[in-house]
């Protein structure tokens, strides 16, 4: 057989559909991809040889269809398709304005997501070979007409903590949302800060999704866009929360002021007023608050800069909350949130330019910080027990292969370190 004859019988009959399908639902456009994937030859551009197959006009080898289904984070059977699936569910979307997001950007969301929910599927696998293990019977637990203080009130049960005392707000919202964030994950949900499919290339900004729960009784998950500013982390973590105990799995945006219409709209509401009164409870915050005209946003925002220090919790979080209560106009409120957003947008040009510098941190303490404890705990645990592999554990944290094992060494030192410090003072 001839060299061609050999290469022909190489080819397999793909639906050139089916790979312009996998590509944009992972967040490429063509010119990245082709980057990726081909070099530049003598005869033709990467772009052209990635225009070749997507058009039909040459059949994909066996390893250009595996190139593509790493690349694409699709299993290699998905290539094989005879046409292109419907567009893959987000749960329910609660995303209130979804003409201000690119489809470049939802198909990196809807790639995230699809990654999300393998690992969330290892994990619950995992969980139920478990014996002692016990369903979690808060996710579902309150609907739509359940009391907004009394859905507080049991999340704040649950976690044990005591939201309206303001004692436990010391520090800034960053050490609160480290708080919190732990009394989540020691009641048995995951809490992860992911914001790219693993490449700045692929970054998804806050504006396109805050977070995203998986109400699952097993294992809930909830994702906090790592884009999203620090002082704001923990009403998104507190607004997904919510939906865990709506047990309503899916993408929330940005807070809206509009008065909710449809269901989605009605229970986006709901969790936002959960948030803010878990964050700032009403009988509360507002106890000797200094009086304003709901229309002067200057004399507003001084208030507001008051109580978010005292509360721990963002200026817009506050600002958003007085809007709610009635004690800030619309407009007022608007002009404040453009103020904050332009002061957000100068941090971030300034975060980008300290990363220039070189003075980022250690990509592994990064790495494990945004896994959450709870995640790497069950890996931790199913590695070293023989479990899970190295390969499926790389699946599960988002990382190479080669980058397990220090992950989980710097696990196991902080392990150690905590259980010497309980040590301590269980004696002291």
């Amino acid at each position: 057989m001839t060299s061609e004859g050999k290469a022909h019988s190489m080819t397999i009959n793909v639906n050139p559909d089916v790979l312009i399908w996998a590509r944009e639902t992972a967040g490429f456009t063509l010119e990245d991809a082709a980057r990726k994937l081909f070099s530049t030859g003598v005869r033709a551009t990467a772009e052209q040889k990635l225009e070749a197959l997507e058009s039909g006009e040459i059949e994909p080898s066996r390893t250009q269809l595996n190139s593509f289904s790493k690349l694409y984070k699709r299993p290699l059977l998905a290539f094989y398709m005879e046409q292109p699936p419907r567009a893959g569910r987000r749960g329910q979307d609660f995303r209130q304005s979804p003409d201000s997001r690119t489809k470049r950007e939802n198909a990196l969301l809807d790639a995230l997501l699809r990654d999300v929910k393998a690992r969330q599927e290892a994990i619950r696998d995992i969980l139920l070979d478990d014996e002692d293990f016990l369903e979690h019977k808060f996710v579902g637990s309150v609907s739509l007409q359940t009391n907004v203080v009394t859905t507080v009130a049991s999340i704040a049960r649950e976690l044990g903590f005591d939201y309206t005392d303001v004692s436990l707000r010391r520090g800034d919202p960053d050490k609160l949302f480290k708080r919190l964030r732990t009394k989540v994950e020691d009641i048995g949900i995951f809490v992860l800060l992911l914001s790219d499919l693993g490449s700045h290339h692929s970054t998804i900004p806050s504006s396109v999704f805050r977070g995203f729960a998986i109400a699952d009784d097993v294992a809930p998950f909830i994702v906090i866009n790592a884009k999203e500013a620090r002082a704001s982390r923990s009403f998104t973590l507190m607004h997904e929360l919510a939906h865990i105990w709506l047990g309503t799995t899916g993408v929330s945006g940005q807070a809206s002021t509009d008065i909710p219409k449809s269901e989605t709209a009605k229970i986006e509401r709901f969790c936002n007023d959960v948030a803010g009164e878990f964050l700032l409870p009403s009988e509360h915050f507002r106890k000797d608050m200094p009086k304003f005209d709901p229309n002067d946003s200057e004399r507003a925002e001084l208030v507001v800069d008051s109580i978010a220090s005292k509360w721990s919790v963002s200026d817009p979080m506050v600002a958003y909350r007085l809007h709610r209560t009635g004690d800030l106009s619309s407009d007022a409120y608007a002009r404040l949130r453009e103020a904050y957003a332009i002061r957000w947008q100068a941090a971030q040009r300034k975060q980008k330019e300290k990363m220039k510098d070189g003075d980022g941190p250690n990509p592994h303490v990064v790495k494990s910080h945004n896994l959450g404890n709870a995640l790497m705990e069950v890996v931790y645990r199913t590695v070293r027990g023989n479990a899970l592999t190295y390969t499926k554990a790389a699946n599960l944290l988002g990382a190479k292969p080669s980058a397990v094992e220090p992950l989980l060494r710097r696990h196991e030192a902080k392990r150690n370190k905590s259980d010497l410090f309980s040590n301590v003072n269980g004696t002291s």
